[in-house]
């Protein structure tokens, strides 16, 4: 199956009836990464979930996991800082808004990192060459 570089976020949901229609409905966490945007229209591809099963040499997850994270430690990753965190951290944005922290970093900066850190909603990231 061939997936869009459109794509903006990828989430397992429930079709739930109600009165005369049926809802989806998107996880908080699109609309809070920035992937989202209440009041907009989307186009939305439903795919039937025997063919969204991972293959049998595969550990099976259950509907409901979440999206895996889409950076790997040790991988190299390209970013520009759209933002500063709390703690003063450079914030970049990659696949589903996706968060790369890259301390050191300024907004604006374009910035070559190495991803040090993967947890379920973000990531860190050490830049190893600025403004490529």
């Amino acid at each position: 199956m061939e997936i869009s570089d459109k794509l903006m976020c990828l989430f397992n949901a429930d079709v739930r009836s109600e009165d005369d229609r049926y809802v989806i409905e998107v996880p908080r966490r699109e609309i809070e990464t920035g992937s989202v945007d209440p009041g907009e229209i989307y186009r939305v591809a439903l795919i039937s979930r025997e063919e969204a099963e991972p293959s049998e040499s595969k550990p099976k997850q259950s509907h409901t996991s979440e999206p895996q994270p889409p950076v790997e430690v040790g991988e190299l990753r390209y970013v520009e800082i759209e933002d500063i965190g709390k703690q003063g951290d450079g914030i970049a944005r990659v696949e589903r808004g996706y968060v790369i922290i890259v301390p050191g970093a300024e907004v604006g900066e374009r910035v070559k990192v190495e991803v040090s850190e993967v947890k379920s909603n973000f990531a860190v990231g050490e830049i190893i060459e600025e403004d490529f």
